[in-house]
């Protein structure tokens, strides 16, 4: 906990305001369907005056009094929830309760709905007290998450229903909805008068601050709130929990593996803040009224995690006893207190310095011995029976557009690749040029993910590779605009490759992929600047950005394509389709990490890897690390399954999908299955990740003794540069 807690002085009146508050909306001893939801006990005990004035120590008296009536009507909903529904397993009533809801949270307008609860009366009265005041941007953003905050406790409930625990990756991702962290982080903005400029907001560096503040505040509330959700109620949604079944820990020390993923978590919020939005002010040409927003910003919700903390320690609704006491820090002369927070900061950074330096302190082309993986396939495999002819054609295309330049590939690393076996298990009912666009896509993100470490990595030039990154968005028009003549292999295939993808697309599905593609390109500045830093990323934040390195916006994006309009968008966004592709990309993206670990860790001295995400932050063998990450792949596997077989026909059932876009979604999902299946087939099969192609290098045309390093990778490197560089 690197922040101090401070305690707003209104909060005598924000405790008193509350509660006749929460009278007035008959949260108080009022019996919902024959059930006392709260007694003024429970509201006294619980203290969520005393939550926001440690959370938002700077708010004045008035702002205090709405926000401290937020949490109280969310805890209240929380409780409400619980009791009508998580207990009772009524999953067709809670639906309509939720859908009900999103009449009171107007973008526009006035609310027209009468309500019929508590949860409706608060809601009603809390909307029209806060949104007016909002911008048009604000109020999407906070109807956006409190949305997900209410509908995600259906996914709570259906997995209480099943005994489902989930996985990993897969908890995180729904927690984040479902805990209401990004909600809250929407309400600092509110209580700190600062909103976040629109033309950031949704960029990565924002996204990250948020994504980790709400991992660390869920997270630590896991391990306050373990004894009561899971003893008590039965809930299956808890951090520990899930690590202590995954892992196959001991409940105290799967709670120490979630306190190492909070420091984490406060790791890369703070180096995403110093080092990632100032970039970004420069890069968007914010203003300097909106950056000292931007940071006020950024100040609450390092308020947000320390009062968090403060509160937790002292509420009776979680399990606390003697937590004030010994406060995880050595006795300050009996101190105890606010006074004293700041004085544990130090002793805070120094407990967990060995986690951080750790992360900087991997020896690059490290000699391994991975274990030969072996995978069952997922789903029958098939190939396209155009595959012998797509590889020569393939061959011919690589030369023709420079790829086989004698210095990142020649014909030898192109064959041992083989990328059209990938292409024809991923679409074997390709006609023949179709098969052609997806050999070729393939090969020209293979190459530039060998040209991007080996050009830009070795000599740490960032800022080449931005502007590289830059050239290439030119070569993707999405109207009949000339694109610019060639300077490099890399700009000639996607120049070849564009207008034979995208040539009887509309402009806005052009946009859309050239979006997909300069995501990807984005993403591998993102892996230099770790390769720069000798920086092993935090494991959350690898496992997301890892998504866009592997290109999986493009490949789904082509793939909805391909369906025409008839799905609408909306669809896509909804939990069942989005944990298919979550699933499905992540199983290949981690197939991936265990194929070439030692092609990356031994002979490029490469560090994004999450095999060796996993070895260091689990600070454990290769060996250990190699089944955490076979693991994950088969979790991912089973919710892929799991969401395709059972969550995905509930959503034709619950929401009436017409017969045609269900038909169009189960393509969508079989593709997928060929994806998998394919991806699993190639890697199985290349002679890319052995060890004799590994020591193998087109500059010398023959086999190094030893692993490849900066020494060799820079003998031609100034051939690859466009001229003028």
């Amino acid at each position: 906990m690197p922040y101090p807690a401070r305690l707003n002085p209104h909060v005598d009146g924000a405790r008193e305001h509350s509660k006749a508050w929460a009278g007035t909306m008959d949260m108080i001893d009022v019996p919902q369907h024959g059930t006392v939801i709260w007694t003024e006990h429970d509201l006294d005990s619980h203290d969520y005056a005393l939550l926001c004035a440690y959370t938002h120590p700077d708010a004045g008296a008035e702002e205090l009094d709405l926000i401290t009536d937020w949490y109280v009507w969310v805890f209240y909903f929380d409780d409400h929830f619980l009791e009508l529904y998580k207990r009772t397993g009524d999953i067709d009533s809670a639906r309509g309760y939720l859908d009900r809801l999103t009449l009171f949270m107007p973008a526009e307008g006035e609310i027209t709905a009468t309500a019929e609860n508590p949860v409706e009366r608060g809601l009603t009265d809390l909307w029209n007290r806060t949104v007016p005041h909002r911008s048009a941007g604000w109020r999407r953003r906070f109807i956006e998450s409190t949305k997900a905050l209410l509908d995600e406790s259906l996914w709570e409930l259906a997995n209480i229903n099943e005994g489902r625990l989930a996985n990993p990756i897969e908890y995180v991702e729904m927690r984040r909805k479902v805990g209401g962290a990004p909600w809250s982080a929407n309400l600092v903005e509110h209580s700190v008068h600062a909103e976040v400029p629109d033309e950031i907001a949704a960029s990565r560096p924002m996204e990250v601050l948020r994504d980790c503040f709400a991992d660390s505040v869920h997270l630590r509330n896991d391990l306050f709130s373990y004894q009561r959700e899971v003893q008590d109620e039965g809930e299956l949604s808890n951090g520990v929990l899930v690590f202590e079944k995954f892992l196959g820990l001991t409940t105290q020390r799967a709670a120490d593996a979630v306190n190492d993923l909070i420091t984490s978590r406060l790791h890369q919020f703070e180096h995403t803040a110093l080092t990632e939005v100032p970039a970004l002010f420069d890069e968007h040409g914010v203003d300097p009224s909106a950056r000292a927003a931007t940071f006020a910003y950024v100040k609450g919700l390092q308020d947000w995690q320390s009062g968090g903390h403060e509160w937790h320690l002292r509420s009776s609704r979680y399990m606390n006893e003697g937590a004030l006491d010994s406060r995880g820090g050595p006795a300050l002369d009996g101190a105890a207190g606010i006074g004293t927070s700041a004085a544990r900061i130090f002793t805070s950074v120094l407990a967990t310095a060995p986690q951080r330096l750790r992360a900087y302190g991997h020896t690059p082309f490290r000699a391994v011995s991975p274990p030969r993986p072996s995978f069952e396939s997922p789903f029958p495999l098939r190939l396209s029976p155009h595959l012998d002819a797509c590889r020569v054609r393939n061959v011919d295309w690589a030369r023709r557009t420079g790829f086989l330049d004698g210095v990142v590939w020649d014909e030898r690393k192109l064959r041992a690749t083989d990328l059209p076996l990938c292409a024809a298990g991923i679409h074997p009912d390709a006609t023949a040029e179709e098969l052609d666009v997806t050999s070729d896509w393939l090969t020209w993100g293979t190459y530039a993910d060998d040209y991007y470490p080996l050009v830009f990595g070795a000599t740490r030039d960032l800022a080449g590779a931005k502007a590289c990154n830059a050239r290439l968005s030119t070569f993707m028009p999405v109207d009949d605009s000339p694109m610019p003549t060639p300077a490099t292999a890399l700009e000639a295939g996607l120049a070849d490759v564009w207008p034979r993808t995208t040539a009887d697309m509309t402009p806005e599905n052009r946009r859309a992929v050239r979006r997909a593609v300069d995501t990807m390109t984005s993403s591998w500045l993102w892996e230099l600047a770790n390769q720069a830093q000798n920086r092993i990323p935090d494991p959350i934040d690898y496992v997301e950005m890892r998504r866009r390195t592997f290109g999986s916006d493009l490949t789904m994006s082509l793939s909805r394509f391909s369906h025409g309009r008839a799905v609408p968008p909306e669809l896509y966004r909804t939990r069942p389709v989005q944990a298919v592709e979550h699933s499905a990309t992540d199983y290949c993206c981690l197939l991936n990490d265990v194929f070439s670990y030692q092609k990356e860790i031994q002979f490029e001295g490469e560090l994004n890897n999450g095999v060796l995400v996993v070895r260091n932050f689990l600070d454990c063998s290769d060996e250990r690390a190699f089944e955490v990450v076979a693991d994950l792949i088969q979790a991912r596997l089973a919710e892929f399954r799991h969401a395709s077989e059972i969550e995905l026909p509930s959503l034709f059932r619950d929401y009436a999908i017409a017969p045609d876009v269900r038909e169009m979604l189960l393509e969508y999902v079989e593709e997928f299955r060929h994806w998998m299946s394919g991806v699993l087939n190639w890697h199985a099969n290349v002679r890319r990740y052995t060890e004799t192609e590994l020591r193998y290098h087109p500059v010398a045309g023959h086999s190094f003794g030893g692993p490849t390093g900066v020494g060799t990778s820079s003998l031609r490197i100034s051939s690859l540069l466009p001229a003028g560089r």
